[in-house]
């Protein structure tokens, strides 16, 4: 969760646990970011083990940064035409439009939900990527599409080839969010 009671927007976790007679019980809130600079609620990976946030670096630019749930330091993720693009690569249980690989499963996505930018996760047992923020949801087998939510137009899709055993980005469909052009 995030919190701003020191002023300034940090990241905690807490563990809710249940004791034997059925009652549930939450562990002293753990702070995981210590440079005070969290913007929006995080986005916890699909195993757990990471969460994702916006946050501002010194010079104040925006920025998409991922910490270990068990705390240490924020590192910004970097995927995408520029820093501050970054993209999922997703292998989906059936085949998608746009697919690559011998089964067509294989997308990317930027991870900029289109409304507001923060950044959404793959649901594998909703077969979504959801943003944490409004809730928008997206197909990534249907080329990103919007299913329901806030925002007005799908995820932007990174077009994929193979090319000698190797995953290339080729291309995206769709604006990136916080972008008048794709174009650097």
């Amino acid at each position: 969760f995030s919190s701003n009671r020191s002023g300034s927007w940090d990241l905690w976790r807490a563990a809710v646990r249940f004791t034997k007679h059925g009652r549930m019980r939450l562990d002293s809130p753990v702070r995981i970011t210590f440079d005070n600079t969290a913007e929006m609620q995080p986005s916890v990976s699909p195993d757990g083990k990471r969460v994702v946030f916006r946050a501002s670096d010194t010079q104040g630019r925006s920025t998409l940064r991922i910490v270990a749930m068990i705390g240490g330091e924020a590192i910004p993720l970097t995927a995408g035409p520029d820093d501050n693009s970054p993209a999922l690569l997703i292998r989906l249980p059936e085949p998608a439009d746009g697919g690559i690989g011998p089964e067509g499963d294989i997308v990317a996505f930027s991870i900029l939900c289109t409304h507001k930018g923060c950044p959404v996760s793959y649901k594998p047992e909703h077969k979504m990527l959801i943003c944490p923020c409004h809730w928008s949801t997206f197909d990534p087998a249907k080329a990103g599409v919007l299913v329901i939510g806030q925002a007005s137009q799908g995820l932007p899709r990174i077009r994929l080839r193979i090319a000698d055993d190797r995953i290339q980005a080729v291309g995206v469909d769709g604006l990136i969010y916080g972008r008048h052009t794709n174009i650097l």
